[in-house]
């Protein structure tokens, strides 16, 4: 058997309706400080918030709005912050905007280069934009096939700049993200990484089979899990009106359903959930951590059907 066939086998063989509504009392929580709720990241000894800030809240605001777009998450609690080159011009205004909390922030950041000369010179360049000496977390970002991993991996490829930027003091943490479960279940294979930030979303979770394999494996290596997609609800329909313009999808904009699917992902063993980068749908993800509550069977059972009906952003295998 092929190591392909073998990814593809195993990943199948996860029972979906088994793993959840999960268990949290493995997970150090801390609910103290009347902000929202802080979670440990896997192994490292590290507390993030429930929320994280992804970039591109603050891509193409002005200097005057990032500042006060962090403020905010900062006074709610929010101590987990995310970005990426590829964000537009995220990195320049979050920068100057986080340069006053930095100390008391984890800090993440990532690279689509494969390469080690590509991905030096792109974190190199995130450091200076960020006005940081290092990252608490770098990322492989956005591995979505097995090229892509054998890539990393090879003599010359990322991983050496990930490895030696780590003795360097550069970054703390090595982590990936990941659009689907064949590149995040290689990538764990390959080697320890502390994180995975990877789309664990009610309906790819229930009508994609896309998420409970990822899941499942990450716990086993008891890295720290990180969820994108919470808030997101479909692919937009053709020729709908893109009234979010900051998404590539149709997300939950409705207050109540934007909490369903929150509570959703938070309900996992999962240590934050970065909502879309609409600054809107930001302030009332921060709103909606405030009052989590994980959820019961019967919220779940609803969930499914609701999930059912819905065309997911992702499926397994990838089609």
């Amino acid at each position: 058997m092929n190591r392909r066939d073998f990814l593809s086998k195993s990943a199948l063989s996860i029972p979906i309706i088994s793993l959840f509504p999960a268990d949290l009392s493995a997970i150090d929580i801390d609910n103290s400080g009347g902000k929202i709720q802080k979670r440990a990241l896997g192994k490292t000894g590290v507390k993030l918030s429930v929320i994280g800030f992804g970039g591109i809240v603050v891509m193409d605001a002005t200097t005057a709005q990032s500042a006060v777009r962090v403020k905010e998450a900062i006074d709610a609690g929010v101590n987990y912050f995310d970005v990426a080159p590829s964000y537009g011009n995220a990195e320049e205004m979050l920068g100057p905007a986080l340069k006053p909390y930095r100390k008391d922030v984890f800090l993440a950041c990532k690279t689509t280069e494969r390469s080690k000369e590509g991905s030096r010179k792109e974190l190199e360049e995130s450091l200076k934009r960020l006005k940081t000496d290092h990252f608490d977390l770098y990322q492989l970002h956005a591995v979505t096939n097995l090229e892509d991993v054998d890539k990393i991996f090879s003599k010359g490829g990322a991983m050496e700049t990930f490895l030696e930027a780590k003795k360097e003091g550069k970054i703390r943490f090595i982590g990936f993200s990941a659009h689907s479960v064949e590149a995040a279940m290689a990538l764990m294979d390959r080697f320890d990484f502390d994180t995975i930030l990877f789309p664990f979303n009610w309906a790819t979770w229930y009508s994609g089979n896309f998420g409970p394999q990822v899941m499942e494996r990450a716990k086993e290596k008891k890295m720290g899990i990180l969820a994108l997609k919470s808030m997101a609800y479909r692919p937009w329909p053709k020729g709908a009106e893109r009234y979010v313009k900051k998404t590539w999808y149709e997300p939950l904009r409705e207050k109540e359903e934007a909490r369903k699917g929150l509570r959703f992902t938070l309900s996992h063993p999962v240590t934050a959930a970065i909502p879309p980068g609409d600054e809107n749908l930001f302030s009332m993800a921060l709103d909606l951590a405030k009052e989590f509550k994980p959820m019961n069977k019967s919220e779940i059972f609803e969930m499914k059907k609701m999930a059912m009906t819905t065309e997911p952003l992702f499926r397994y295998p990838m089609t």
